[in-house]
């Protein structure tokens, strides 16, 4: 066997003058990759990090005044951030989960239905699924790469959230916050309250359920925990699908699951899949439309059945009882209903991260989105959904944007999607609020007694420093203040006495500071 010997890396010191001889040609107006090909090291190129390592070294050191165009021109994937927050992923530990659906993998070593192999699953299970672990090494990452972290999305994935421990949950979540604040809690209330102030706060945390386990009793638990945003397992709207498929749950409980959620102000993400067990390219055209008939997702992640050798729909694929959607199929369906997706919605992906190499039949390709909009753009159709409207890093001039109302109905609630759009219909920020109709479910929390809901505020381009401003982004000039003042002269209108809002722990002073009060669960305004 041969003798493999250890590369050390360059050192700073040693690449820097090379580097530095590149990043001038950069700031010159040579593009990022011209400039390393004409400033290669003695062994090698230089990467992306190592120019912004020594670009802040320079900056560091006197010799360089900050450069936001350059930064972000070094940073890699900008696409990460460019929606206002920067996302961190983590995953709960392998647990026995309430469901039996007949699509999802089964490995030992992760949660139901991950796999190793995905980029989320593979940095937990090589921190052993520490919340706290996870969360440093992510953000370390992020920002070795240029990506701000100071505005942290928590994503936590897992399966079924509430059918672990609830010591478990609040460990988990305490330690979360733990890794943002850079110091150890005693309490989980000890860490809130350290995050309002931290270096990297958390504008937002998402657990993942099945609609059979919403109640009222567990929405008031996570907006204890500072749950803001609930993935849930929809998969298909059709009782009979769900039955086939071992799902669990029926379509009643799906639309109580989501009635108790939008009257609690969580924002909803359906997780949705076509190519089911029973299903059609024709009957999931049909079922798709359903999602838009008093349920109305916030967001929306399309996850097409895939084949996997560790999932019992491989027995019924192998007796001949299923058969995967070829490419082609899944490109012309997923065109057709793109197209019909309101524009109060974000579409936030459109095939799993799951690699080719497991899919036994059917699609393989993981450029799935990409795919989809080439044939809209072939046919001469879009998306208007929030994703693909998005501002991203485009310059924003606050005196061209209209305020739009776009108002809709869902079970229980009139809903205002308030949003400041480009002339080339372009959002730039939004907000959802929620008018609970008389007959709203009760969720037995006192702050939302003859309240509006504030559900989500959410201002696009670049994420920003908290307290900095860059000309021509959209955060920071005075876009969220201006949605809130229009969400106050709407619900004031119609008649409800306060003004609740359903804000994130590290986002609570901002809110604080436009006149909110602290409640219980949420921060709310009167409106007498």
């Amino acid at each position: 066997m041969p003798v493999r010997t250890h590369i050390r890396p360059p050192a700073l010191e040693e690449i820097l003058p090379i580097a530095r001889q590149a990043l001038e040609s950069i700031r010159g107006g040579m593009a990022v990759t011209q400039a390393i090909r004409k400033h290669p090291l003695p062994h090698g190129h230089l990467s992306k990090s190592q120019l912004l390592a020594v670009y802040r070294e320079l900056v560091r050191r006197g010799e360089w005044t900050p450069d936001p165009d350059l930064e972000r021109r070094l940073r890699l994937k900008p696409v990460r951030s460019l929606s206002g927050v920067t996302v961190v992923t983590v995953l709960t530990k392998p647990y026995p989960c309430p469901g039996e659906c007949v699509f999802c993998p089964t490995d030992v070593r992760m949660p139901k239905s991950y796999l190793p192999e995905e980029p989320g699953a593979q940095r937990a299970l090589q921190h052993q699924f520490d919340p706290f672990a996870q969360v440093r090494a992510r953000i370390e990452a992020l920002d070795a790469v240029g990506h701000p972290t100071d505005k942290i999305e928590m994503l936590i994935l897992g399966g079924t959230w509430d059918a672990y421990p609830k010591a478990y949950q609040a460990w988990f979540v305490r330690r979360l916050f733990d890794a943002l604040n850079g110091r150890p809690a005693a309490t989980l209330e000890e860490a809130h309250a350290l995050n309002e102030t931290a270096r990297h706060r958390n504008v937002g945390l998402v657990i993942e359920t099945r609609p059979d386990w919403v109640t009222p009793e567990r929405l008031r638990w996570w907006r204890a925990l500072g749950v803001t945003k609930v993935q849930l397992g929809v998969q298909s709207l059709d009782d009979r699908i769900l039955a086939l498929n071992k799902r669990g749950h029926t379509v009643a409980e799906t639309r109580r699951a989501f009635a108790l959620l939008r009257a609690a102000g969580f924002k909803i993400v359906a997780h949705w899949m076509p190519n089911l067990l029973g299903a059609t390219p024709e009957s999931d055209r049909e079922d798709f439309a359903r999602l838009w008939q008093g349920l109305a997702p916030d967001e929306l992640k399309i996850y097409p059945t895939q084949l996997l050798p560790n999932a019992e729909l491989y027995e019924y694929w192998k007796r001949g009882e299923y058969r995967p959607y070829t490419t082609e199929e899944l490109i012309d369906l997923l065109a057709d209903v793109k197209a019909t997706v309101p524009e109060y919605c974000r579409i936030n992906r459109v095939i799993r991260d799951i690699p080719s190499t497991y899919v036994v039949e059917g699609n393989k390709r993981t450029s799935l989105r990409q795919d989809v909009l080439a044939e809209m753009a072939r046919r001469g159709t879009r998306c208007r959904c929030i994703r693909c409207r998005e501002v991203r890093g485009q310059p924003v001039d606050p005196r061209t944007l209209e305020l739009r109302d776009f108002t809709y109905t869902a079970d229980y609630a009139e809903e205002h999607f308030l949003q400041f759009v480009t002339p080339e219909d372009r959002i730039a920020g939004f907000l959802r609020l929620s008018l609970p109709l008389p007959q709203a479910p009760d969720v037995g929390m006192e702050d939302l007694k003859d309240a509006a809901i504030i559900r989500e505020v959410h201002v696009y381009g670049p994420s920003l420093p908290v307290g900095k401003e860059e000309p021509g982004a959209a955060q920071h000039i005075g876009l969220g203040t201006r949605l809130l003042q229009e969400a106050e002269r709407i619900a004031r209108a119609a008649g409800f006495k306060r003004l609740a809002v359903i804000a994130a722990v590290g986002t609570r002073r901002y809110y604080l500071r436009r006149g909110f009060l602290r409640g219980k669960y949420y921060l709310v305004k009167p409106l007498t």
